[in-house]
Parts: structure tokens; sequence; C-alpha cells
């Protein structure tokens, strides 16, 4: 989880760099002392978490929390308490008042965490198990599922299915990039393999619907390892 601290005080500045280094989930990206290098920050790189004080020279956090993008997670870190409605008013993930407590910034962090994974789980059951490739002038659905491997064929790819073959104008490195990588592997620069399709293997070797299809040496390390975490 990428984060982000605003805060003026060096003395506050610390504190949270302390805490962010004893959770290994969490990594600071940066610490800002104003909200205009805080927004450059922000825009240059992907922040998951902004640690925000409140009263700060020029744009105020509270100013700051407006106007960074939506999926930004906020804790605001500040020693007024009159703050607090407004600050979840602005949906911020919490609200902790210096001095802070480690354990309080535990239980905070680790909402933020929480609703990262569940955003993830969302995301990915979201997306589809299928994809449409063009045969004889149309574009045709084949399933993830139904795919047995993908080979290689000069300007072209075969696509074995479980009940049929396609022949699709494509390179096969374009074609992987549109593969769920959790259930598919490439194990050559020829081959791409379902996961599940994989009825037995060697150090040398995939055996996928009868076809004995070679692992390369460039590929065998990273497919070895994908592979005996199943045994």
């Amino acid at each position: 989880m990428n984060c982000l601290i605003v805060d003026d005080e060096p003395i506050a500045q610390n504190i949270l760099k302390e805490f962010i280094s004893k959770v290994d989930y969490l990594h600071l990206v940066d610490c800002c002392s104003n909200a205009n290098e805080a927004f450059n920050v922000v825009q240059q790189n992907e922040i998951d978490l902004v640690f925000l004080d409140i009263n700060m020279p020029g744009i105020d956090g509270m100013a700051f929390a407006k106007i960074i993008p939506k999926e930004i997670h906020v804790i605001f870190t500040t020693a007024y308490r009159e703050y607090a409605i407004e600050g979840f008013n602005l949906e911020a993930t919490d609200y902790l008042l210096k001095p802070i407590p480690f354990d309080r910034f535990l239980k905070s962090v680790a909402k933020v965490q929480e609703s990262l994974n569940k955003g993830r789980n969302s995301t990915s059951a979201e997306k589809p198990e299928f994809l449409f490739v063009r045969q004889d002038r149309k574009m045709e659905k084949i399933e993830f599922s139904d795919i047995l491997f993908v080979e290689s064929y000069a300007d072209y790819i075969k696509i074995h299915l479980k009940d049929r073959v396609l022949v699709v104008r494509e390179s096969i490195s374009n074609f992987e990039n549109k593969l769920p990588v959790s259930q598919f592997i490439r194990f050559h620069r020829s081959f791409i393999g379902n996961m599940s399709a994989i009825d037995s293997y060697t150090h040398e070797f995939l055996e996928i619907a009868g076809n004995a299809l070679t692992i390369s040496r460039s590929y065998k390390e990273e497919v070895l390892k994908r592979l005996q975490q199943f045994e």
C-alpha cells in the first residue's frame, strides 16, 4: 500500500514514518510539508493512502482532501477534534487525534487494507471469463475455460479448444496479454497453456490433451515454480 505523509510538523512526520516502517504492507512514497508538494506527488505516483494534517500553511488539509482522486484513502492526523465531523463528511477512512497511539494507527490502516482488498476482489470478479476472436468476417466468442493451449504459427496463432481449433491472425504475445495471468502460463515462445488443462508434466514437457509440449529453458524456472505450488 503506497502511502504519503502530508504534515508541516517534523515531529509528527517522524512519528508517522516510524509507524509506517513497522507495518510490512505499508510503503512510504514521500513526506511533504504542504499541500502543493503533495499534489505533485499524487500526480506522479500511484498513492493508495494519505496521512493528512489539517492546519497547514497555504492549502489546508480539508481543501486538499477535496481535490485529490476519490479512490485515494485519507486518514486525517490532527490535534484538533472540532474538524472530525467535516472530515468524515469528506468520506475520510479515519480521523486520528495527536498524539496518535500505535495501536490506533494499526486499526486505522487495517481499515484501508480491508477496503482495498474488497475493491480488488470486486474488480476481479467483474472481469469477463471470455473474449472474442475474428473468424470468417465475424467475431466469435470463446470461453477461457475452453482453451487448452495456444500455439504460435508464423503470423497466426492456433487456439486449441476442447472441441475445435481456431486459426487467428495475431501474435502470441498480444494474445497472451488478453488472458488471465492466474489461469494461463507461457512455457515456450510458441506456447501458452491453460493451467487447468495440464494432465501431467516433467522438467521438459507439459502434457495437454495428449500433446507433449516442450518447456523451453528460458521459461522453465518460472513454470516449475508455479506448477510445484500445487504438489
